[in-house]
């Protein structure tokens, strides 16, 4: 695949992009709004979706479908940029067109611009079949209107009806509607074509169009687009910044998909710092961000880790909030939540609240950049808080891996920088060398935190004036100091870093082959992007392509490449591939096929074609963009607004615009053997090596590649295997918005229920996107019957992808993509994506199920990819381990990781074969289709899908006694359970607690969630940042085969039977402070907990998930939000503590509690309970006296000794639905 790395830039504004088919009078268009003049210095480097975050840990809440096998695959985020359409030129005015004069010459003498009617009198008559009525004035509302077919057209056959979608501003409009053509004799007219006018503060007039042909703009991949104009349209609203000296600049034309119906607005306050505002009617959360333009190469050489240290510190009490937890408590009583991450250059604090507390959470927020204390008494603990952080990392293989390509370099550069920081660099070689670190820390903020190194966003729905009236009052007074952004002009990777090889031993079983070459920063390009262009290349999976190619000899599974990020003034060309067992053994002829590739792409010059389907994808996917939440976009844009125009933030990471040959070429030569740089991550090296890295530990030897190597990929053939990629046949062209039908309805609702199959139907009717999500899961009873058959059918379906991929790339890269996997059911398919071609790729994965053929050699391969993959799990965090052994111990069947791998050496190719069509003799398919599909659609997906299933497998439905669900086990009254494991390769423990309260129901569920709700901060507050427990800890609900209870997860230093004593006096104070909580306070709770519950998803899939979870829990309760906060709105404070002393409490008589208790490396051995000394400077509550647990010496003696609960009956009677 391609490797995608933010990029960002900075240039001059441009005037905005526009056009026109038609006459246009050129005397109004003398005074275009034009973007504010003045000198941009072009910035490199941006920060990278690898950028270290910090200050928080969260664990986002998994769909209740199990997966099978553990754990979740990895997949590389990715991040498109598309491109604009480019305006048509102006030299199509008609030389009769009436002319007049400059309209400041028709001004009265005191300057006040002439009336309307006066400007409109000499214009030419629009079109005879637009209607007549009045043109807009500046600042009215937008007219919403439904684009008349053209007369004489008639509709494609089939195609179904077009609807006009709601929205703000101009109407939406079906654009995309397809004509057949016009009927025999008919003679084509013209429709109207209408924009609102908008002049601002000056009667400034952008453009006027009369008339539109709808063929005068098409794309290139044969869908009728819309003009420019809509593609991108402008976002113009007025405000006056005359009488407002804290503005300097105000940009009131930010470029946005016409899909897009918030309202942007940008301004340059008078301290420097960068703002874009976002105004969303529609928003649950409001949110906020602020980027400052520094991060850790500006550390000190002597304190690393130190801007790090300051993300941390400033979240701990201002000067008009003094209270350490202030800012967190707030957020937390109004449904908000925190987090900020440093990276090499940027510093980035963000945050969300419900849409009613935007002011007086970013009130707080800005008090960071006013009047941090900077408090000694947190020194200590923050200290510790970074040290847990980096603890955390020191076994993690990409983490070794990025800090070791660091050191590797020049050690004098910024880059060889060692970011994260820990004890030693903050506190114990400080102290030695006698240097006060919170002095120093004040420096550094003192220094660098200045207005002219800032960016915010701002979203809420707040209109944007008023947006912008409260930015500016919250940050006009953030001092400007007028730093310099520093500048790395010299690459880290000199000539003698050059040419090198490393052989690194890694903590996981993995095999890796890393190439490098250095080259200039390409932001500045990247209207043209040309490491994009080579990236698409180097990295395509389909045929002819250098992965298909080395896969085909055995060598290599997958491959990465494209550019990477650096910083100002660097990047990286990267070519990553994860080795085979004999890849391992062709490493050098693996780098010549890739000069062999480079040479191709040389011998055939770049290719304009390319490059234009690379421009039309990303202007599809910028277009038709989901909407993101609002913590995470606000968190995005404010980091890219220090590079690119106001005008162009919201496109300038997608805009491919202008085709550069020359810049192509130059990056390609910079693709040659003696600018490269070569990693082998094998564990085939221990023992063999001779250095270790400083700050991880990390085991490598260099050497130098020999010479002869080095002329040998010089002298690189032209291979005649490779082949460019063929033109993208799913790159979709029909983007209708089809009309909702009669019997639409607001939830999934069954339209098909059979023997085969139960289908559930939701036509999309909120985002109004020609994409769909498809789901289906196909129960099987000889998916999980066993470890064996749990193990056949994971290799069913890897090998099954592995076929599959060269034809699925092409889709995947026109936004249409696939998951397949296997669940402890059977198996599980999801196709998303745009609409217009899925039912091809559906087709295409049913058709490969059902006849799938075994290639031996990729078998050998992907079951010893298998076997390494269970083997590494013993290299997984302490708290993961904690959570995978709870899971084995609560549901009925699970299979462990030792029984997989013990199982794993009985599948054979045979039985693998013979397997296949036994697992889809029966099934039993449960789907849902959601999105821009009719019912007719859908139905015929799912008959499809069965057709081919009962053609190629001969598949019967399953008998209902074989639709088997696992259970949960039911612990017994004030029991208490503790099972001890050992982590052999993390020097952390970890820990989970459990606390079993009931089944599923809306008053057991609420009960639960608002305890959770109300102890969430605190927990956290007291846990980890006053006791200092670790880096990671959590609380929070847990929910499995509908039975759920209070979960806590720690990751820490100290004994796992610590961790437990501090979660239980929390416990206990906690009873005191919900007792002693006021109503306001409590209601406040509530309140936020609704907000959460009724956060509406932004996107599609989002939606979809939420309903799938529904299904395949079986209880589909699609209405669960609503119903459920109806109930929680009626709880009272004595009900939780009701549901407190009767569940939780010590001596609580329902109370059921099991911990998992996994001890770190050099633990042999530990107490289950017992007595720890307080290490802590602060006065910590007592701890309750515990009973003596029962600890588990045997899972299965354990689950066989228990009852299970029942079944969680679900919402829906199928069966009084069927009579």
């Amino acid at each position: 695949m391609q490797s995608r790395s933010f990029y960002s830039g900075f240039e001059r504004p441009r005037k905005p992009f526009f056009a026109v088919a038609g006459p246009i009078c050129p005397w109004l268009l003398e005074e275009l709004l034009t973007p504010p003049e003045g000198p941009h210095r072009a910035l490199e480097g941006a920060r990278g979706p690898r950028a270290a975050w910090s200050a928080g840990f969260f664990l986002t809440p998994a769909l209740p479908r199990a997966k099978a096998n553990g754990g979740d695959s990895a997949n590389m985020a990715r991040c498109a940029p598309t491109v604009l359409v480019r305006p048509c030129p102006l030299q199509t005015l008609k030389p009769d067109t009436p002319r007049r004069p400059p309209i400041s010459s028709l001004c009265d003498p005191a300057g006040t611009p002439p009336a309307w009617e006066s400007l409109v009198a000499g214009l030419p008559q629009l079109p005879s079949q637009t209607p007549s009525r009045p043109l807009a004035r500046a600042g009215d509302a937008c007219r919403p209107h439904r684009r008349p077919r053209p007369a004489g057209f008639q509709a494609k056959p089939g195609a179904p009806a077009a609807r006009r979608l709601p929205g703000s501003g101009a109407a939406r409009r079906t654009e995309h509607a397809q004509w057949a053509g016009p009927a025999p004799g008919a003679r084509r007219k013209r429709p109207r074509c209408s924009r609102r006018l908008r002049w601002g503060m000056r009667y400034r007039l952008a453009w006027l169009l009369h008339s539109a042909r709808p063929s005068t703009f098409r794309s290139v991949v044969g869908a009728r687009l819309p003009p420019p104009e809509r593609l991108c349209g402008f976002q113009e609203k007025t405000y006056s910044k005359m009488n407002n000296p804290a503005i300097k600049r105000l940009g009131n034309h930010i470029i946005k998909s016409p899909e897009d119906k918030r309202e942007y607005r940008g301004l340059e306050l008078a301290n420097g710092i960068k703002v874009l505002l976002i105004s969303d009617p529609t928003t649950d959360k409001s949110s906020a961000a602020l980027d400052v333009h520094i991060g850790s190469l500006s550390d000190p050489p002597n304190i690393a880790g130190l801007s790090h240290f300051c993300e941390h510190m400033l979240f701990l009490g201002t000067k008009k909030y003094p209270k350490e937890n202030e800012y967190s408590q707030f957020l937390s009583e109004h449904a908000g939540s925190s987090n900020a991450f440093t990276s090499g250059e940027h510093t980035n604090y963000y945050f969300d609240v419900s849409h009613e507390h935007l002011e007086g959470a970013l009130d707080r927020f800005a008090q960071f950049f006013l009047c941090p204390l900077f408090d000694e008494s947190c020194k200590d603990r923050e200290v510790n808080a970074v040290d847990s952080e980096h603890e955390k990392n020191v076994m993690n293989d990409a983490w070794r891996l990025f800090q070791l390509e660091k050191a590797t370099g020049n050690p004098k550069h910024p880059f060889s920088k060692f970011g994260t920081g820990n004890k030693y660099t903050l506190e114990t070689r400080p102290n030695q060398e006698g240097i006060d670190v919170r002095q120093e820390l004040l420096k550094f903020h003192s220094t660098y935190y200045s207005s002219n190194l800032m960016a915010i966003c701002v979203l809420g729905r707040e209109s944007l004036d008023d947006l912008t009236n409260l930015v500016v009052k919250l940050f006009s007074e953030v001092e400007n100091k007028n730093v310099p952004l520093p500048e790395f002009p010299e690459h880290p990777f000199q000539e003698e870093h050059l040419k090198q090889l490393y052989k690194i031993v890694p903590i996981k079983d993995i095999r890796n082959l890393y190439v490098t070459f250095p080259i200039p920063d390409l932001q500045k390009y990247y209207k043209s992007n040309p490491g994009h262009y080579l990236g698409h290349l180097i990295g395509h999976e389909g045929p002819g392509s250098l992965l298909s190619e080395l896969k085909s000899k055995g060598w290599v599974n997958t491959l990465v490449g494209g550019q990477k990020e650096g910083a100002r003034g660097f990047m990286f060309f990267i070519i990553n591939v994860d080795l085979t067992e004999e890849g391992l053994l062709h490493v050098e002829d693996i780098i010549l096929h890739m000069f062999q590739y480079i040479q191709k792409l040389r011998a055939e010059g770049p290719q304009e074609w390319v490059f234009q389907e690379c421009k039309d994808l990303n202007a599809v996917a910028f277009r038709f963009k989901d909407k993101e939440r609002p913590r995470g976009y606000t968190s995005k844009i404010a980091g890219i607004l220090h590079y690119y125009p106001l005008e162009e933030v919201l496109t300038a990471e997608y805009l491919l615009e202008e085709f550069r040959p020359d810049l192509i070429e130059m990056v390609l030569d910079k693709l040659r053997p003696e600018n490269v740089r070569v990693a082998i991550v094998s564990k085939s090296f221990e023992g063999k090596t001779d250095r270790t890295e400083e700050w991880y530990g990390t085991q490598y030897k260099q050497e130098a590649v020999p010479d002869e190597v080095i002329k040998k990929w010089q002298n690189a053939d032209l291979n005649g295997k490779f082949k460019l990629p063929t033109k993208n046949e799913f790159i979709p062209t029909n983007f209708e918005i089809l009309s909702l039908e009669k019997e639409a309805t607001p939830y999934p609702s069954l339209i098909k229920d059979t023997a085969m199959s139960k289908l559930w139907f939701k036509q999309d009717d909120k985002f109004f996107l020609p994409k769909a999500c498809l789901n289906f899961e196909f129960f099987s009873p000889f998916a999980y019957v066993d470890p064996l058959h749990c193990n056949m059918a994971y290799l069913y379906l890897e090998l099954l992808k592995d076929s599959l991929n060269e034809y699925a790339y092409a889709a995947e890269l026109a936004g249409l993509s696939y998951d397949l996997q296997n669940t402890i059911y059977g198996m599980y398919l999801s196709v998303k994506g745009y609409n217009d071609k899925q039912p091809i790729l559906l087709k295409k994965i049913i058709e490969k199920m059902a006849t799938f053929e075994i290639d031996e050699k990729r078998f050998e391969i992907i079951k010893e990819a298998y076997m390494r993959s269970l083997n590494n799990f013993r290299a997984e965090q302490p708290h993961q381990h904690a959570m995978y052994y709870l899971r084995l111990l609560m549901t009925e069947v699970a299979w462990t990781k030792d029984e997989l791998k013990e199982a794993l050496d009985d599948v054979t190719l045979p039985r693998l074969k013979a397997f296949i069509p036994q697992l889809l003799s029966r099934l039993h398919i449960e789907a849902l289709l959601h999105g821009n599909i009719t019912k007719q659609a859908a139905l015929g997906i799912m008959q499809m899908v069965e057709d081919t299933l009962i053609e190629h497998a001969h598949t019967k439905p399953l008998l209902p006694s074989q639709l088997v669900r696992y259970r949960e086990v039911q612990l017994p009254d004030r029991g208490w359970f503790v099972y001890q494991q050992r982590n052999e390769v993390h020097n952390n423990c970890g820990i989970e607690i459990y606390y079993q309260t009931d089944m599923q129901s809306t008053s057991e569920n609420m009960f639960l969630e608002l305890f959770c709700q109300i102890i969430s901060e605190p927990c956290f507050n007291t846990l980890r940042t006053k006791e200092q427990l670790g880096y990671i800890v959590f609380s929070g609900p847990r929910r499995a085969n509908g039975i759920q209870g209070l979960r806590f997860i720690i990751q820490s230093e100290k004994p796992p039977h610590y961790l437990e004593s501090r979660v239980e006096a929390f416990l206990i104070t906690m009873e005191k402070s919900i007792e002693d909580m006021t109503e306001e306070a409590f209601q406040k709770h509530i309140q936020a907990l609704a907000i959460r519950r009724l956060d509406k998803p932004k996107k599609l899939s989002a939606e979809c998930a939420k309903y799938w979870g529904e299904i395949i829990s079986q209880q589909y309760n699609f209405d669960r939000d609503n119903t459920e906060v109806a109930y929680l709105k009626t709880l009272t404070k004595e009900d939780i503590i009701k549901f407190y002393k009767e569940m939780l409490a010590v001596d609580a008589p329902r109370r059921h509690k099991v911990s998992v208790h996994v001890l770190a490396r050099e633990m042999d051995s530990c107490p289950v309970v017992g007595e720890f000394p307080c290490q802590n400077d602060i006065n910590l509550s007592q701890a309750p006296a515990l009973p003596q647990p029962e600890v588990i010496q045997n899972m299965t003696e354990f689950k066989r000794g228990l009852p299970l609960f029942p079944l969680v009956k679900p919402h829906i009677n199928f069966m009084a639905a069927k009579l």
